[in-house]
């Protein structure tokens, strides 16, 4: 199959790339490398040394055989291009990761969240105006964010697979309906996500175009089978305030005996996968899209939920570090209750790689063997919710 990886040089984008090439897809990456100047931006460097894309690429095809293409593009800008590239190559399924994900950098600065959103929902318009234009009958699949739901849900009830079944009294009586679910998004970042559904819900209502949203849990993890097969085909870890997901950060610092820097009263739960699980999901996703003219297909990509507290005296305990609470930066409640449904993945295969199993190899195999490319300056989380 023909496939292009939208945003394939970043921390999911990279992996799934690999690991979609290595089953025998024809794989293109798009991507404008934007997440790499942000590091510049930051004056910030993964904690693992990651190569230039050539070189990144180069080093796949002398070790797997198989070739990916690369195209330097940005979708949300260059909306010509992306018609020419359409046209002359004509993906079959197109992987949509081109969007800042960090929640903290979208909250950062005026800057920022102006940046967030323009890339972000323009990203997404163009990719869509461009099926229709191209009347190319691509199977979307988008990687979306559990954020979407926000985090008010509590209670036993499972967060259902992105539709809620509803009625509305009428003078006639009450009508069922099925919509999506109530969006509540916690930041800039996951506000765009909404709106990325609502797009998602019209295009394909009004033009036929297949689409699967991912809404995703907090991925943790580095390496996939692909990328560990050589140093120059590494993934990402990101460990600073603004991009370092809550997990990776309690590893890093783990394994430079820095306190484990909870936010609040760490009673905030949230819902994980482990990047190994996330390229997996995508290879399933492709494998089942919906038909044309159906409604978006919204998978719940997470495998465990914990609280993050729990997790910071989980790490504790297997490593000695202290916790250290902060105050939080973001404004949440202190402390939320979180089930979710995911059994559709579960139906369709997915065996989930778990903390208990991955933990320690992360501290062995990552954290320690980088340790000497950490900035401490950089760890504590700095982009406020509200300015004081």
């Amino acid at each position: 199959m023909k496939i292009f990886v939208l945003g394939g040089d970043g921390f999911c984008g990279w992996p799934t790339a690999l690991h979609l090439s290595e089953i025998g897809h024809d794989v293109t990456i798009v991507d404008n490398l934007s997440r790499r100047k942000i590091d510049i931006t930051l004056e910030v460097q993964s904690l693992t040394p990651i190569t230039p894309i050539s070189q990144r690429i180069d080093t796949w095809r002398k070790i797997s055989g198989k070739k990916i293409k690369y195209i330097n593009l940005d979708i949300s800008k260059e909306y010509v291009r992306l018609i020419d590239i359409f046209n002359k190559y004509r993906p079959e399924a197109i992987i949509h990761f081109a969007e800042q994900r960090s929640a903290p950098y979208s909250m950062k600065f005026p800057s920022t969240k102006r940046y967030t959103v323009n890339n972000n929902v323009n990203a997404t318009h163009n990719l869509l105006c461009a099926l229709v234009e191209c009347n190319l009958n691509a199977h979307v699949v988008h990687l979306g964010s559990m954020g979407v739901y926000g985090y008010g849900w509590s209670g036993s009830t499972p967060i259902p697979e992105g539709y809620i079944s509803v009625k509305v009294e009428t003078p006639e009586g009450e009508i069922p309906r099925e919509i999506l679910h109530p969006a509540n998004p916690g930041s800039v970042y996951h506000m765009t996500k909404t709106l990325d559904q609502l797009m998602f819900a019209f295009y394909t209502k009004n033009d036929n175009i297949r689409v699967t949203d991912l809404h995703q849990g907090i991925v943790w993890g580095t390496q996939t089978e692909e990328t560990s097969r050589d140093e120059k085909l590494i993934n990402r870890f990101d460990y600073d305030g603004d991009y370092g997901t809550v997990l990776n950060r309690f590893l890093m610092q783990a394994a430079i005996g820095y306190p484990l820097t909870v936010h609040g009263s760490g009673g905030q739960t949230r819902a994980f996968i482990h990047i190994r699980d996330t390229v997996k999901c995508i290879e399933i996703a492709i494998n089942n899209p919906p038909k044309k003219g159906e409604r978006p297909q919204i998978f719940n990509q997470m495998t465990e939920t914990h609280k993050i507290k729990e997790l910071a005296q989980l790490i504790s305990k297997l490593t000695g570090s202290k916790i250290e609470y902060l105050s939080n930066p973001r404004k949440e409640a202190d402390k939320n209750d979180l089930v979710v449904d995911n059994a559709q993945f579960l139906a369709l295969g997915l065996k989930p790689t778990t903390l208990s199993e991955g933990l320690m190899e992360e501290v062995e195999d990552i954290a320690k063997k980088y340790l000497d490319r950490i900035d401490k300056t950089k760890i504590p989380a700095r982009s406020l919710w509200v300015k004081s």
